[in-house]
C-alpha cells in the first residue's frame, strides 16, 4: 500500500516534472518562434532595403554608364587638340588681318564721311541761304505767315540732312525775316500813300471838274431864272404873281446850291459809304469808305467795274461836313472785323449792318440805311436759265461784232 502511494506520489511528482519541463520546452519553442519570425521580419526588411539599395545602386551604374559614354564622346584625344590649337591659331591670325582691315576701312570710312558731312554742311548752308534769300525776296507785305512757314520748312529740311542749325540761329533768321518785312512793308505803305495821293488828286480833279460842270451849269439856270424873273416882274407891273415867286423860289435853290458848292471847295464835306458786293464777297462782308464827289454813286460805280463779278449795292450814304474824320473814326472801331488783317488799308470789315448803323449814328447822328442788298445780278445769275443765259451772250456778241464793224468803218 505504501509501495503504491510511493509510485503515486513519484508518478505525480514525475508527471509535474515532466509537465514542468514540457511546458518550458514550449515556452523556449514559443519564444523562438517568436524569435525566428521577428528575425524572418527582420529579414525581409533587410531584404526590402537591400533590393532598394540594389536598384539605387542599378540606377547610379546607368546612371554612370551614361556619364562614362559622355565622357568618352566628348574625350578628345592629345592630337586632335593640337589638330584644334592648329587650327585655331590660324583663325585668329586671319581673324587678326580681319580686324586690321576693318580698322582700316573704318578710319578710310569715317574720313570720307567727314568729308561728306562737310559737303553736306556747305550744300545745307548753301541751300539754306539760297532759300532764305529767296523767300526774301518775294516777301511782300501781304504774305509774311506764308514765308515765315516756309523759313520754317527749310530749316527743318535742313536739320533733315544733318546740318546743325541752333535755336538762336533760327530766332536770328525769323527776325532777320520780320526786319525785311517791316521795311517791305514801309514800302508798301509809301507806294499805297503815293497812290492814294495820286488818287486823292484823280478824285479832287474829277470833284473839280463837276465842281465846274456844276457851277456852269448853275450859272446859266441863274442867267435863265433871272431873265425869266425880270420879264415876270415886268409883266406884273409890282403886282402879286405865281410865277415871280416860283421863280424867286427857283432863285434861292440856285443861291442854296452855290453855298453848297463853295463849302464842298473849302471844307472836308463829302459822303461816307457803306456797301456790300454779296457775289463777290459774301454775306455779311462790307465796305466802308469815303468819297469828296458831289455825285457820290459814281464813286461806288467806279469801284463796281470789271475787277468785280458784279456791281456794289449801297446801305448807307453819309453825307458829312468832316467826311475823312467820321472815315476813320468807323475804321478804328471795326479794326478787328477787317477781312485782310495782313493789310490795314484795305476798307473791307466782317460786320453786322446794325452794327455799323449804330456805330454812324454815334459818331455822326440818325441815319437811314438798306438793310437788304438787292444783289440783282447776282441772284438773276443763280436762278437764270441756260435759254437765258445763250440769249444774253447772243446779245452781247452781235453788239460786239457791230461795235467791231463801226469801228473798221472808221
Amino acid at each position: 500500500m505504501t509501495f503504491l502511494i510511493i509510485v503515486i506520489i513519484s508518478l505525480a511528482v514525475g508527471g509535474g516534472i515532466v509537465f514542468f519541463l514540457m511546458e518550458h520546452q514550449r515556452r523556449i519553442l514559443d519564444e523562438q518562434k517568436r524569435e525566428q519570425e521577428a528575425e524572418e521580419l527582420r529579414l525581409q526588411t533587410v531584404s526590402r532595403s537591400l533590393y532598394a539599395k540594389e536598384q539605387t545602386v542599378n540606377g547610379e551604374r546607368s546612371r554612370l554608364d551614361v556619364a562614362e559614354a559622355q565622357f568618352k564622346s566628348n574625350f578628345i584625344s592629345f592630337s586632335e587638340l593640337q589638330t584644334e590649337n592648329s587650327i585655331l591659331k590660324i583663325d585668329l591670325r586671319n581673324l587678326d588681318v580681319n580686324i586690321r582691315k576693318l580698322r582700316l576701312d573704318r578710319d578710310t570710312l569715317r574720313d570720307h564721311q567727314e568729308r561728306l558731312d562737310e559737303k553736306i554742311g556747305e550744300l545745307g548752308r548753301r541751300y539754306l541761304k539760297e532759300n532764305t534769300k529767296w523767300i526774301g525776296a518775294s516777301l511782300n507785305s501781304n504774305n509774311f505767315s506764308a514765308c515765315e512757314q516756309r523759313l520754317l520748312d527749310v530749316i527743318d529740311r535742313c536739320r533733315g540732312l544733318g546740318l546743325e542749325i541752333s535755336d538762336d540761329e533760327e530766332s536770328e533768321l525769323i527776325g532777320n525775316l520780320k526786319f525785311e518785312f517791316e521795311k517791305v512793308v514801309k514800302a508798301a505803305l509809301a507806294r499805297e500813300e503815293q497812290a492814294r495821293i495820286k488818287a486823292q488828286i484823280r478824285d479832287e480833279q474829277l470833284r473839280d471838274q463837276e465842281i465846274e460842270r456844276a457851277q456852269k451849269q448853275l450859272d446859266r439856270e441863274r442867267d435863265v431864272i433871272a431873265a425869266a424873273l425880270a420879264q415876270a416882274l415886268a409883266q406884273a407891273q409890282n403886282e402879286y404873281s405865281v410865277e415871280v415867286e416860283r421863280l424867286k423860289a427857283q432863285l434861292e435853290a440856285a443861291d442854296s446850291k452855290q453855298r453848297a458848292i463853295s463849302q464842298a471847295q473849302l471844307t472836308k464835306s463829302g459822303h461816307v459809304y457803306v456797301i456790300s458786293n454779296i457775289g463777290s464777297f459774301g454775306e455779311g462782308v462790307f465796305k466802308v469808305g469815303m468819297t469828296r464827289r458831289l455825285e457820290p454813286l459814281d464813286r461806288v460805280k467806279e469801284l463796281g467795274d470789271a475787277s468785280v463779278p458784279f456791281p456794289f449795292d449801297v446801305h448807307m450814304m453819309i453825307a458829312s461836313d468832316d467826311a475823312p474824320s467820321l472815315e476813320n473814326a468807323l475804321h478804328r472801331q471795326l479794326h478787328k472785323q477787317r477781312v485782310n488783317k495782313t493789310n490795314p488799308k484795305k476798307e473791307f470789315f466782317k460786320a453786322e449792318l446794325t452794327e455799323i448803323h449804330d456805330l454812324v449814328t454815334e459818331f455822326h447822328g440818325v441815319v437811314e440805311y438798306v438793310i437788304d442788298a438787292e444783289a440783282i445780278q447776282f441772284r438773276q445769275s443763280l436762278t437764270m436759265s441756260d435759254a437765258e443765259e445763250e440769249f444774253i451772250e447772243t446779245v452781247y456778241a452781235a453788239l460786239e461784232d457791230d461795235n467791231q464793224l463801226d469801228a473798221d468803218e472808221e
